[in-house]
Order: C-alpha cells, then sequence, then structure tokens
C-alpha cells in the first residue's frame, strides 16, 4: 500500500491502477495463468546462461554434459514443478510432445487431455527435462533412438506417487508420458458406481469357489481397478492369491504379483503354468490374448480355482464370442466362466456448479424415458457451469458403468450352441440383464453424470434394448425385432376402445397437427404399449395422443410414440404399434392389473 511504490507502477504503465488485497496463492496462479508453468524458473534457467539444451540433437559424446544439465537445481526445480502441477490438477498421464519449433505439455484429466500453458521458452530445455526424468527412473539416457520404459517413486507432501515413464522416439526428439499411481490405493466396491442390486452380484461372484470372471472393455476403461477392487474384497490370511500382470499397476500388500517379461519368455501362459505349483486359491490373469492363455486360465478354473481376467470387447455377451474366435472350445468356456462384466468409464458432474438443466431438448428427454420405464415428465437433466474446483470443465472425478452376463444353464446352452452374441444379450436382457446404456441412463436421472458422457461410450445400435424396427411410414416394417418379443410386459390380445390423434414435434414442443381425432380398437394391449388398427400409415417415430377406454369409468389419456406401421393389403387398413411416453405409475398398474385379470 505504498504510495510510492503505486505512483511508480503508475508512470511506467501509463494507465491508473486499482490497489486489492488478495493471498498470495492467487497471484501465483495468476502468474501461472498468464505466463504460464514454471515461466520464473525457466526464466531464471535462461539468465543462468544454461542454454546448453537448447539443441534438440545431443550426441552420446554429450554424456557427462547431459547429466550435468539434468542434475542442476534449477532443471530439478522444473520438472518437479512439472509433475506437481500434474498432481494438483488430478491428471493421471503427463505428455511432453515434441514438435518442429516446439513443445506441447498436456495433462489428462477425468479422460481426457487439456493443454498446460507453458513458455514458448520451454522448447529449449526438452532434453534437459527428458535427461533428468530419465535419471529419477533408470533409464539410459544415451539411448534416443528405442522406446525406453522405467518407473520412479516420488513423495508429495504425504502422499506417495509410483511414477510410470515411457518414452519412444520422434523426428524432433524424444516424446515422454509419465503416469501418476497412487502408491498406496484404496479399493472398495462400494466406491466403484454400482447399484444395490450390481453390488450383490459382485459379492456374490468374487465369493464363488471356482470358475472364471472376465471384465471387458476398451483399454482405459477402468478394466484393471475393478479387478484389483474385487481381489482387496477376498484378501484376507487364509487365501492365496497370485497376479500376472503387464504391467503391475498397483502394489498389494498379501498378494503376490508377477510381472510379465517377454524379452526372457515369460509371458502370461508360461507363468500362468508356474503359478499353479505355488497353490494358489485365487488367480487374476492381466489379459487374455491368445488361445494358449485362455486354454490354461479355463483349465486352472476347473481344477477348482478363482481367475479374474479381462478381454477387450464392445460388451459382456461379445466376450463369448471372441474366445470362441481365437479357438477356445464352447464347451469348456459354457463350463467354467460365470460371468463377463462389461463396464465403461464416465466423467462425474461437479457438485459444487452442478444445476438442472430445464432447456435440454425433448427428442433426448423422450429417449431417455423409454429406454427407462419412466415419464418425460420424471427424466430431469443435470449439467455443470464450471467453476474454479473443477478447472471450469464441468465435471469432477469418474465412475463407471456396467453391463453384468452371468451365465446360467439357458445361456451356457446357447454357447454351446456357437450361439450369435446378439441373441445372447437378448435372452440376458429379457433375464434382467440391464445394458451398458441403461445403466448410464441411470446415473443420467441420479445426476451423476450428462447425457452426452453416456452417448459418447456407448452407442444405440450396440445396445437394442427395446427399439421397434426402423421405417419410414411410406413402406411397411414387416416384421418386430427379436429385441421386443422379449415382452418386458404381459401382452394381451383383447380389442379395447381407444382414441388417438396425431401430433407433430416442432421446435422442442409437441403441438396439435391437423388430423382430428380418430376412433379404433387395439389388436392387443400392454403396460408397456399396444396396437392398434388405423385407416391410414402413421410415420414411424411421430407422437400420438391416445385415450383409452378400459372400462365404463375407467380411461387412460397419454402420449405415445409410433414404432412400427405394418400394412394389412386384403383389408386396406394399418396395424400401428406404439409405446407409452409419459403414462404414470398409477396407470401402469392398472393396465396391468388390466391385463393380468
Amino acid at each position: 500500500m505504498d504510495l510510492k511504490i503505486q505512483d511508480e507502477i503508475r508512470t511506467q504503465l501509463g494507465y491508473d491502477i486499482a490497489m486489492v488485497l488478495s493471498p498470495a496463492e492467487d497471484i501465483a496462479d495468476a502468474l501461472k495463468r498468464n505466463y504460464g508453468l514454471a515461466a520464473e524458473t525457466l526464466e531464471g534457467i535462461s539468465s543462468e546462461g544454461s542454454t546448453g539444451a537448447s539443441s534438440l540433437e545431443i550426441s552420446a559424446e554429450a554424456v557427462e554434459d547431459i547429466e550435468k544439465l539434468a542434475g542442476d537445481a534449477s532443471v530439478i526445480k522444473l520438472v518437479n514443478q512439472i509433475i506437481l502441477e500434474g498432481w494438483k490438477k488430478r491428471s493421471t498421464d503427463i505428455h511432453i510432445e515434441p514438435y518442429r519449433g516446439g513443445v506441447h505439455l498436456r495433462y489428462r484429466i477425468d479422460g481426457l487431455l487439456y493443454d498446460a500453458n507453458v513458455p514458448p521458452e520451454i522448447k529449449n530445455f526438452l532434453s534437459a527435462i527428458i535427461s533428468r526424468i530419465k535419471i529419477m527412473s533408470n533409464l539410459n539416457i544415451v539411448e534416443r533412438r528405442l522406446p525406453q520404459d522405467g518407473r520412479a517413486v516420488v513423495r508429495i507432501q504425504e502422499h506417495m506417487l509410483d511414477l510410470r515413464i515411457s518414452t519412444i522416439p520422434t523426428p524432433f526428439g524424444e516424446s515422454l508420458v509419465i503416469r501418476l499411481l497412487p502408491a498406496n490405493m484404496l479399493f472398495s466396491l462400494e466406491k466403484l458406481g454400482l447399484p444395490k442390486k450390481d453390488l450383490q452380484t459382485f459379492e456374490m461372484l468374487i465369493q464363488k469357489p471356482h470358475g472364471v470372471i472376465f471384465v471387458t472393455g476398451p483399454t482405459g476403461s477402468g478394466k484393471t481397478t475393478t479387478l484389483y477392487t474385487c481381489l482387496s474384497r477376498i484378501n484376507t490370511r487364509d487365501r492365496k492369491i497370485i497376479t500376472i500382470e503387464d504391467p503391475i499397476e498397483y502394489e498389494m500388500s498379501g498378494i503376490t504379483q508377477i510381472q510379465v517379461i517377454p524379452e526372457i519368455g515369460l509371458d502370461f501362459a508360461r507363468g500362468l503354468r508356474s503359478i499353479l505349483r505355488h497353490d494358489p486359491d485365487v488367480i487374476m490373469v492381466g489379459e487374455v490374448r491368445d488361445l494358449e492363455t485362455a486354454e490354461i486360465a479355463i483349465r486352472v478354473a476347473l481344477t477348482g480355482h478363482l481367475v479374474f481376467s479381462t478381454l477387450h470387447t464392445n460388451d459382456a455377451a461379445s466376450g463369448i464370442t471372441r474366445l470362441i474366435d481365437i479357438g477356445l472350445e464352447p464347451y469348456l468356456l459354457s463350463s467354467s466362466v460365470e460371468a463377463f462384466i462389461a463396464q465403461r468409464l464416465i466423467r462425474v458432474i461437479c457438485s459444487n456448479c452442478k444445476y438442472e438443466d430445464k432447456s435440454a431438448p425433448d427428442e433426448l428427454r423422450l429417449e431417455i424415458a423409454r429406454e427407462s420405464g419412466l415419464a418425460v415428465s420424471e427424466v430431469k437433466v443435470y449439467r455443470g457451469k464450471g467453476c474454479a474446483s473443477c478447472n471450469s470443465t464441468g465435471f469432477f472425478g469418474r465412475t463407471a458403468i456396467y453391463e453384468i452376463l452371468l451365465l446360467d444353464d439357458e445361456v451356457r446352452s446357447l454357447v454351446v450352441k456357437k450361439t450369435p452374441s446378439h441373441q445372447i444379450k437378448k435372452l440376458a436382457v429379457s433375464k434382467g440383464m440391464r445394458t451398458l446404456r441403461q445403466d448410464g441412463w441411470q446415473k443420467v436421472l441420479s445426476g451423476i453424470t450428462t447425457p452426452e458422457e453416456i452417448m459418447k461410450v456407448t452407442s444405440a445400435s450396440q445396445e437394442s434394448t427395446g427399439e421397434m424396427s426402423v421405417g419410414t411410414g411410406s413402406e411397411p416394417a414387416s416384421t418386430i425385432p427379436d429385441a421386443f418379443e422379449r415382452r418386458v410386459f404381459i401382452r394381451l390380445d383383447e380389442k379395447v376402445d381407444l382414441r388417438y390423434k396425431m401430433l407433430s414435434l416442432k421446435e422442442g414442443q409437441l403441438r396439435q397437427s391437423f388430423n382430428p381425432e380418430q376412433l379404433s380398437a387395439s389388436k392387443n394391449i400392454s403396460a408397456g404399449g399396444l396396437v392398434f388398427i388405423a385407416d391410414e400409415p402413421l410415420t414411424v417415430g411421430s407422437i400420438v395422443e391416445l385415450k383409452i377406454e378400459l372400462g365404463p369409468a375407467d380411461s387412460i389419456e397419454c402420449l405415445a410414440k409410433v414404432i412400427r406401421t405394418e400394412e394389412k393389403e386384403p383389408e386396406k387398413s394399418y396395424d400401428i404399434a406404439v409405446c407409452f411416453l409419459d403414462i404414470t405409475s398409477a396407470q401402469r398398474q392398472a393396465l396391468s392389473k388390466h391385463v393380468e385379470g
């Protein structure tokens, strides 16, 4: 608040200034935001004349200079700042990428990469940064032509971090990725994002005395974390648990962990054979990649062991097809595998800036309502505005959505017959299996995530949860897909008087069209939808207003969506199949009572 200093600043800047009080942390954040990460450190290195790292081409003869530069206190501070900033931002990976004329520094936060604001001068110190990190992870700082992998353990405050370092050569220098893993990870089934019913299913599966449990999904979908959580739950003194992994992600006390080393012939198959001589109760195989590993894992399960492993497939049912495709006999698969669990990771809405989005499109609400069996009025969509806690992204942390396919007698019989995966999935859905997208919609309705997150990691065509065949209205869709014939609701072939009125969807609002109200009768009816007779074809996807007369004093009014139009040639009429959209629970119960009575 010194007036002389204020006058000096006004003179130098040529502007009037206002004085405010600010915490030191806010000033540091502002400097980082406007001048870049570690700008002061880079300026200090440059002022000291540390320009020996300005060239990206350093020969093997310059090893001593590289080590001296990498060991310089300023360079150590720069690397520490990069790692510390990544830890503060909750990043799982730090990417240092050289390009022509520059270097990019990026952090992966909640599954997405974000650019870090760094000064352009950082390109002059790429070799020093890479060399310092190589020294930390005991890598060869001379070798710049081949990829290298290493690890290091660092302490940040009271936290221990396990760093996994990987380098690859590029035309403009080495590209480096650091994965940040907590050295002491606390695993809990309750924190995986499982619904209560699925949590009970998990508990039942991991307590089985033998069998194989496969977790499926693409790379980065959280399969390893799920497996570690299962092992942590059953890790007791009376069990011998051995894992074989590539790489070992987390160190777990009380569990024997083996690192795959292909260079010396220690692969999954060889390691698995040796594990059996150590009298294990539970075995985890990092990944089933080939027939040999699959057969050994299956036979191990048949001899009385519980085996956990992973597969790279899009959904749970596809895991069956994948194992048969690599050559595994269906009878072995059906007699040993207990379950396939598919999963995806989704971002969680930040709790500090969460709000209800009342402007969500009606089409989106209709889709969520239809696939969740709810009324449109019950669908609420939430989003995050973006705040300082979530780095203005609107998301903070991640959770998982699951699809659990249990192999009962019916599913096992289909496996032996080599039935296609989509038919197995159809049977599982009819028995109550919730698909990835359905589990995702439940998390949307609970306000955990946004619809866009679910649509990004799941595919509607992949789910086939009960949509009718696609048609244009001008040409008949002659058949109902198998998924609809699973009969979630009991269907009654009965004529019920009803009236219908066509509606149109314009600018997000339902509006009455010029079609007058029509009198008709249903061919069959259920608590989920009905089929009625019409004199004209109705466009698939259009909305109709229904008034259903169940009795003299009992009628139901609701909106419905046309999902099939089938022409009846001799009668010159059309069978119109619709599913209810905004029916209330009381109305659905009344329909169920009418159908069952």
